[in-house]
């Protein structure tokens, strides 16, 4: 048994403040991402880990010490610095002979590893290699993916997923136009991606909108997949359920036309429209004949009196 699975009831009020933090919510909070140096890292991986770390934050754990572990063959350690350190996603660098300069990027569901797909570094520019202005910390980026395999490549459209849940940020119910400062760009062709990472710049031009310049600030990478453990479509069907609180009540008898033009229906009981009510005028008034005819005979008239 694991000692993080000890725990039972909480002690202090400290501790249930805690627990109560990582219990599962509707609403998740915002995915924090790990990122760890392998046993035999060298000086690229450690700098694009740090790079990244950069450019997640505060969202993000970077892990200073080197851990011998090696994802594909062993997960328990992932797993459990997971738990530690309350992140579903994770990002491994290495470095060896036969796989020089290695990141594997992967997410976790329930602590349990869910996709991990294995990376090739094979071209790295650092930020500060890059002598330009950069990003506040936790700037939400806007990430744009061109290529077709990013569509009909089964791997790419996974490892498409994974970016935007690494890189995506928080939730936020609304956007400012000045708060739109980095762009991530993720191109697939002829087997390689290429990251490139630049700061948004709005400049004037004569009108109400401004005229948008892209500046590169880094980092940059061209990537190569070498490995890939998916889940099963079973299991990534589960992870991607939601909660029956999150789901919009079907609301009936509402209809919408291609228009978006919305259609109410009512029910209502049948009514007898010869006992409606109506405006009471000297033209709609029934003569005697009429009220005589529907009585069903003659009413006698009245003898004048002498």
């Amino acid at each position: 048994m694991d000692d993080l699975d000890r725990v039972v009831k909480p002690k202090t009020k400290r501790a249930k403040r805690f627990l109560e933090k990582r219990e599962p919510k509707l609403n998740e909070n915002t995915k924090n991402a790990m990122l760890i140096k392998g046993g035999n890292a060298n000086l690229t991986v450690a700098e694009v880990l740090k790079d990244i770390y950069a450019v997640k934050k505060p969202f993000a754990v970077l892990y200073k010490r080197k851990n011998i572990t090696r994802p594909f063959e062993d997960q328990t350690s992932l797993e459990f610095f997971s738990k530690k350190s309350d992140c579903s996603l994770f990002l491994f660098g290495s470095h060896n002979k036969k796989r020089p300069n290695n990141l594997i990027i992967g997410r976790m569901f329930d602590y349990h590893v869910l996709d991990m797909i294995e990376l090739g570094v094979e071209k790295f520019v650092s930020l500060k290699d890059i002598k330009n202005s950069k990003c506040p910390e936790g700037t939400k980026p806007m990430l744009i993916f061109a290529g077709d395999m990013f569509d009909v490549n089964e791997e790419y459209r996974r490892l498409k997923s994974l970016l935007i849940d690494f890189f995506r940020g928080p939730t936020v119910p609304s956007i400012r136009l000045a708060g739109l400062e980095c762009v991530l760009h993720f191109t697939a062709v002829d087997g390689k991606i290429y990251m490139r990472s630049y700061k948004v710049l709005l400049k004037k031009s004569g009108c109400k909108i401004p005229r948008i310049e892209l500046e590169e600030m880094g980092p940059s990478l061209d990537l190569v997949i070498r490995r890939t453990h998916l889940a099963s479509d079973d299991l990534y069907k589960l992870s991607l359920k939601q909660p029956k609180g999150l789901k919009p009540k079907k609301k009936k008898n509402i209809s919408h036309d291609v228009f978006g033009t919305t259609y109410g229906r009512i029910h209502m009981q049948k009514q007898d429209l010869s006992k409606l009510q109506t405006r009471k005028m000297k033209g709609l008034k029934k003569r005697p004949a009429e009220k005589s005819a529907e009585d069903g005979g003659t009413t006698p008239k009245k003898s004048k009196s002498a």
